[in-house]
């Protein structure tokens, strides 16, 4: 098993709460809680299935990676948090800054498009493998912080009443050595794995999930970017809209000067692995922007496909009997559809609440009581935006099967009309761009004067 950064002397920070802390996964939740966790144990252990290597690589653990990453502003600037002059590495890595909305093409699926203003934000645009690689750089400037590779969980070890784990047995992928590691936290950043369900499952703690089978597909070319055309945006997005408009297609520059180009559909209109029939598929979204971009250039690689049959929403914050100190963060409580690229700052950003929990429960004589608890319940409360965000688009398609609100069909014409009046109405693009970029609530898009404008667009659309 190897084993980076290794610490090489004992560093205690003052607000030290416990001798070590285990984070199982190495994705962008795990590298942020492990980030966090620095800072309040004398030791931070971060346990990778995969083996990681000294490069920007594709993993076995994360196949969606071949596919678009986007780092919307909320989950940058919580990464920024947590390892500052970040911008600096973006640059450094060669990723593509992003002027938003300056630099996007959204195409509305009328065909209308959303204006280019420049609203003064920059986001970065670069693969995930990039994004990984260049955190675990900055992660492994951290003293205290061991990173762990081939290494797969097999048990929690627990007490005998089961309300606290005291150590992680594992084992390397290869030799199948056993190890112990004693832990005063656990965090399961483990993705699709089923660590906290496994566990929970195991010892009788039952627990609720809310799923919505989308049943979505991808199918995702590398290209070159062509440089004998002069265009006006750096990315560009085509919407789909249901029922009747399954396809949607984004271009997102990445670093090498080249392109992901992603076409995807629900359902059974799913696009193909061929590249000329994916540029058949392209044909049929409502404008043609895409496919005049890509129809001449020709894959460097095979196309990349991926499928997601469902996104799950664990409730684990209603486990009366939850350990106090085993805490899930990303993918191992809530698994998004992708199509709407929140997965990674959902993470980071939960990684923030896990900092604050923490800083509140580190005075009390027992920090751990009662951590679980108060770090699920935050966690629960922010997942409800963006995962109704994404749900309500998804569950206008008939065929898709999950739970409806009652309000379902307002909710989602309130959504269309805020888009469109988006078009034509600058404080109304910032504040929707601003909110779907987690920097604020979605409560001001419900303000008096904005809702009455969006009401008007409603009005206009029925009565038109």
């Amino acid at each position: 098993m190897h084993q980076e950064c290794v610490a090489t002397e004992s560093w205690i920070r003052p607000a030290s709460i416990g001798a070590q802390a285990v984070v199982v996964g190495a994705g962008i939740a795990g590298i942020a809680a492990a980030r966090v966790l620095a800072d309040w144990f004398e030791t931070v252990i971060l346990l990778e299935r995969d083996f990681l290597h000294d490069a920007p690589t594709y993993r076995t653990g994360t196949p969606q990676a071949r596919h678009p990453h986007v780092l919307l502003l909320g989950g940058q600037r919580a990464l920024q948090e947590l390892f500052p002059a970040l911008d600096s590495d973006f640059i450094a890595a060669g990723s593509v800054p992003l002027q938003v909305n300056r630099d996007l093409r959204e195409e509305l699926p009328d065909g209308r498009r959303i204006p280019q203003r420049d609203l003064g934000l920059t986001c970065f645009a670069l693969t995930r493998p990039r994004l990984e690689y260049m955190l675990r750089q900055r992660l492994a400037q951290q003293p205290n912080i061991i990173i762990q590779d081939g290494t797969r969980v097999v048990d929690l070890l627990a007490e005998p009443n089961g309300r606290r784990i005291k150590a992680i047995r594992c084992e390397g992928v290869t030799d199948n050595r056993s190890q112990i590691l004693p832990a005063d936290l656990v965090v399961d950043a483990s993705g699709r794995g089923q660590l906290t369900v496994g566990y929970l499952m195991a010892t009788g703690r039952p627990f609720q999930q809310t799923e919505i089978n989308i049943d979505i597909g991808y199918s995702t070319a590398v290209l070159d970017v062509p440089e004998d055309v002069s265009r006006d945006w750096k990315a560009v997005i085509t919407h789909n809209k249901a029922p009747y408009l399954s396809r949607r297609a984004v271009i997102l520059p990445i670093e090498g000067n080249r392109w992901l180009m992603t076409a995807l559909g629900y359902r059974d209109d799913h696009p193909p692995a061929e590249w000329s029939e994916i540029l058949s598929f392209l044909q049929h979204l409502t404008t043609r922007t895409i496919y005049d971009a890509v129809s001449k250039l020709r894959p460097k690689d095979r196309v990349a496909r991926f499928g997601l049959p469902a996104s799950v929403w664990r409730h684990f914050e209603g486990v009366a009997d939850f350990p106090d100190n085993l805490l899930p963060i990303g993918d191992a409580i809530c698994r998004f559809n992708p199509a709407y690229g929140q997965g990674m700052s959902v993470a980071a950003k939960e990684a923030a609440l896990l900092r604050r929990v923490l800083a509140t429960h580190a005075p009390a004589p027992d920090p751990f009581s009662g951590l679980s608890r108060a770090f699920l319940r935050e966690v629960g409360s922010f997942i409800e935006t963006p995962w109704t965000m994404a749900a309500l688009p998804d569950l206008a398609f008939p065929e898709v099967r999950g739970e409806r609100p009652a309000d379902l069909n307002r909710s989602l014409a309130f959504q269309h009309a805020l888009m469109r009046l988006a078009g034509h109405d600058e404080e109304v693009q910032r504040l929707r761009t601003e909110v779907w970029h987690m920097l604020k609530p979605p409560s001001v898009l419900r303000a008096p004067e904005i809702a009455r404008r969006v009401e008007a667009e409603m009005a206009e659309t029925v009565y038109a």
